[in-house]
């Protein structure tokens, strides 16, 4: 059941992922994360199994994978640590993968995803953001969802973006077949969901004990930005009216938020909120890039994207 209560915690955007799981036992719990070969993804994974959990990473590259897995497993002495392909853009794939799974699921991080790509698209037509950072998620934790109501308190990790603040889900036109391609729309947009899905899953799985929130992880140099030159995030901190360079975070800090929302006692029974900087974020307050937007928390959208997202799996 979420509470009304505003969740506070003792860390910061300085704190990293070990810091979070420190004192917290995971022993006999399973994760999934999405992109765990790399990035925040292998860092949420090594705290997880710091922690004690077996972890699992679902990811595009195999071979990458398995040498984060063994890297994992030498830093923390957990060796339950599984590879599993899963490509989020082919609904087959990510159908393949649920079937393999077996027995509860403690902890799902929907943290894999594409940013400002160029205009791509999927074999059924649908833009490549959408598709790989809501889409996918979406079936997978569907997918799972048995598996995450036989947990008993499962929580889902839904990672977004500050760059929700650009656009709400375009329902009318979510794949760009009438408007201009804006690959930094794709992405705003793709982000929204990511709230907008945690929002309802909350609702709908209640009942089952699942609850999801989402966050912002912050500004981290990772192979996400491989489409970004240095002269687009000029331009994007000229247009949000933020000048300078941005205050990087290293991946041990990207993660920390993840982690939090994953494990920290503080958010048992919480869900449908968004999170940046290991604390509860508010409304987002004009001129500035923090807090979510009132549209990626607005229940009616979040129902209104479950309905669509079904039927485009079932298209």
């Amino acid at each position: 059941m979420t509470t009304s209560t505003h969740v506070s915690t003792p860390f910061s955007r300085e704190t990293t992922a070990m810091e979070v799981v420190r004192g917290i036992d995971l022993a006999n719990r399973r994760a999934i994360v999405t992109g765990g070969g790399s990035g925040i993804g292998v860092e949420t994974a090594r705290a997880l199994a710091a922690a004690g959990a077996d972890v699992t990473l679902a990811v595009r590259n195999p071979e990458a994978g398995q040498r984060a897995a063994t890297d994992i497993a030498g830093t923390t002495g957990n060796d339950q640590i599984l590879v599993a392909p899963l490509d989020l853009a082919d609904p087959e794939s990510v159908a393949a993968f649920v079937r393999t799974w077996d027995g509860p699921l403690h902890i799902l991080v929907n943290n894999a995803g594409i940013m400002a790509t160029p205009e791509m698209r999927t074999p059924q037509g649908w833009e490549m953001q959408f598709a790989t950072n809501h889409l996918g998620h979406f079936a997978l934790a569907t997918g799972l969802h048995r598996a995450l109501a036989a947990a008993e308190g499962a929580r889902v990790v839904s990672v977004s973006s500050s760059a929700h603040l650009r656009s709400p889900v375009v329902f009318e036109d979510i794949h760009f077949q009438r408007r201009p391609y804006d690959p930094w729309a794709a992405y705003g947009q793709s982000k929204t969901a990511n709230v907008l899905f945690a929002v309802d899953v909350t609702r709908r799985w209640a009942n089952d004990g699942i609850t999801a929130n989402a966050l912002m992880p912050g500004a981290i140099r990772t192979n996400l930005q491989r489409y970004i030159t240095d002269e687009d995030l000029a331009r994007l901190r000229a247009e949000s009216g933020g000048g300078g360079e941005p205050s990087w975070k290293n991946p041990e800090q990207g993660a920390a938020t993840s982690v939090l929302v994953a494990t920290s006692p503080l958010l048992n029974g919480v869900g449908g909120r968004y999170f940046e900087d290991c604390q509860e974020a508010g409304p987002n307050q004009p001129g500035t890039r923090t807090g979510y937007a009132p549209y990626a928390r607005d229940p009616a959208a979040a129902e209104e994207l479950w309905d669509v997202s079904e039927a485009h799996l079932r298209s």
